[in-house]
């Protein structure tokens, strides 16, 4: 909730403020990367990158050796903006932080790590699963005939 009101407040859809966050951790990436790590198809990928750069938060770039090759490149000081109102939440989560021993904290660490990690096999065990199982045909949902 705190990323779309942060998303709100930038004037972009919560989809997008997802994909500045890759954008922002990862740095400089392809389009094809985003979509890898969204699991957004590259055509939508193309819409998010178009809202994006008309929003001044990323720019694309044409790389030196291969002039095929494109890049979504953060914009810094657009990210900074944005940065500024995870200040009120950093704050909050230090303040949070202070009730806990440093070995509470590195268990608590620990256990968001790995469920991280967890969260990634389950998502790609699914997608394979989902691979393998041909999609269902989408039928048209007929109403009832009326009684007479």
């Amino acid at each position: 909730m705190f990323a779309k009101t942060v998303a709100d407040r930038a004037g972009i859809s919560s989809a997008d403020m997802d994909c500045i966050d890759f954008v922002n951790l990862e740095g400089r990436m392809t389009a094809g990367k985003l979509a890898e790590l969204t699991g957004l198809t590259t055509g939508a990928i193309t819409g998010v990158v178009d809202r994006l750069e008309k929003a001044g938060f990323v720019r694309r770039e044409r790389d030196e050796m291969d002039r095929r090759k494109v890049f979504i490149v953060p914009v810094e000081e657009r990210m900074m903006e944005i940065g500024r109102f995870f200040e009120l939440l950093k704050r909050a989560m230090d303040k949070l932080c202070e009730g806990y021993s440093d070995a509470e904290l590195k268990v608590l660490l620990r256990y968001a790590a790995e469920s991280y990690q967890s969260i990634l096999g389950a998502t790609n065990q699914l997608k394979t699963m989902m691979e393998a199982t041909p999609k269902a045909k989408s039928r048209a949902i007929r109403k009832p005939a009326r009684a007479p």
